[in-house]
């Protein structure tokens, strides 16, 4: 059993290691290559653009510091939730106007069918199920704010529906909520199953993926780009920056068009059926309303995983362990006793109007990031649009609108008050369910 109050991130102790297909790691770049595409980053957004690409017959090279899914992809919640997380369509209007409204409520509306028939399209093993997504109200406000978001989104061919307690506790076992709205098109993976998979695929089409190799400049050569690492360098006409809540000082100002924060897991080994029988027994993915969330998913194995925001610690790891495992309680009592083996955390992005944003500071230069809790789906489709972006697709034909890169405002505060926000959320939100 784990026993540690904290996360270490250079040393998760994850689930979905110990339960991925056995790989082998990536090889250091140690040449000087050319390519048609570099990708920095080798995440869900850099090996679905990767893959995209390679399949249309561009020769794509993917760097990235770690290896394959070593950084949030590999350690994510691995729900795939369609929809924006904190934008309605009618707010989503009046942020991007009439045009990229309507482009960016359908797609990611269709962000999480999108994944899963790319999924069963390339033939990846992933523990993949689209049984849908119970989204869970903490208190009668929440539900209000609820029902007026699934008329808008019906409007658009959500198909979600809102079911009152018994109906509730029926499919997922909880007594803690009164209602919930059932999003049909959500589900869940083993995220880095899912990265492996996708990288594979990739390199079936000749695409090429080096792991240990930490970019350190960007450098312009005529109409082309030098990637530059301590071993290598690569060529290319075109570099994609997929480096999500990762990003660093690559490019100026891009680390300040995000605020890092680290959601944590934990997981339990497989339960019996006396334990875990009434725990969404249709295999419905779950989470809540609170401003500090919480979600879950029970695994075909008769694991439990459940998650929630972590608290930043001044030496590195991520505290909120203990609280996540009283929470887990509060919501599954059933689960009193279990033991928590697997915890683990990393770092997704957050950007300030709380939409995924696509930049092309330079020509021939893409970056694609901030997936604000909904990275699973969001990142495939982010992938897709900035291969489309390579291969000849205008900028103002993207389903994304191409902005320019736009510091958070009080960035250093903001990044700085994420753990004592995170109490302060906490407080608020027992207020409002005690």
């Amino acid at each position: 059993m784990n026993t540690k109050s904290h996360v270490h991130l250079d040393k998760p102790d994850s689930l979905w290691a110990a339960t991925a297909p056995a790989h082998e790691a990536h090889p250091a770049v140690t040449d000087h290559i050319e390519a048609d595409v570099t990708i920095i980053g080798a995440g869900f957004t850099g090996l679905r653009a990767a893959l995209a690409l390679a399949e249309a017959g561009t020769r794509v090279v993917v760097l990235d510091a770690g290896d394959v899914a070593s950084g949030a992809s590999g350690r994510t919640g691995g729900q795939v939730n369609p929809m924006l997380p904190f934008n309605t369509p009618a707010q989503l209007r009046t942020l991007l106007g009439p045009t990229y409204f309507e482009r960016l409520t359908t797609t990611s509306l269709n962000s999480a069918d999108e994944l899963f028939a790319l999924i069963k399209r390339n033939n990846i093993a992933c523990d993949a199920r689209q049984n849908g997504w119970l989204r869970v109200c903490h208190n009668e406000a929440a539900l209000e704010k609820a029902k007026a978001g699934v008329v808008e989104w019906n409007q658009f061919g959500a198909n979600m529906t809102i079911i009152d307690q018994d109906e509730l506790v029926r499919r997922s076992g909880t007594k803690v909520y009164k209602a919930a709205v059932v999003t049909p098109k959500g589900g869940a993976v083993q995220p880095l199953s899912l990265a492996l998979g996708l990288a594979r695929a990739a390199e079936r089409f000749g695409c090429q993926i080096f792991g240990q190799s930490a970019v350190n400049e960007l450098r312009k050569e005529g109409s082309k780009w030098r990637v530059i690492t301590d071993n290598g360098s690569v060529l290319s006409n075109w570099v994609i920056v997929a480096t999500n809540g990762y990003s660093g000082n690559l490019i100026p100002k891009l680390a300040n068009t995000i605020i890092p924060v680290t959601p944590i897991q934990i997981a339990s080994d497989p339960l019996p059926e006396s334990v875990i029988g009434s725990i969404l027994p249709e295999g419905h993915t779950i989470s809540d309303s609170r401003r500090v969330v919480m979600y879950g998913r029970r695994e075909p194995d008769n694991r439990m995983v459940y998650g929630s925001h972590g608290k930043p610690k001044p030496d590195g790891t991520v505290g909120g362990v203990e609280w996540l495992k009283k929470d887990v309680v509060r919501v599954f009592p059933q689960l009193k006793d279990v033991r928590w083996r697997f915890q683990w955390g990393g770092r997704i992005a957050l950007t300030e109007d709380r939409l995924p944003h696509l930049h092309e500071p330079q020509p021939g230069l893409l970056v694609g990031l901030g997936y604000n809790g909904r990275g699973v789906a969001m990142s495939n489709v982010m992938g897709r649009v900035l291969a489309e972006r390579v291969l000849g697709t205008p900028a103002d034909g993207l389903a994304f609108p191409c902005k320019a890169l736009k510091t958070v405002p009080f960035r250093a505060f903001q990044v700085f008050g994420v753990g004592p926000a995170i109490w302060s959320m906490r407080l608020m939100d027992y207020l409002e369910t005690r």
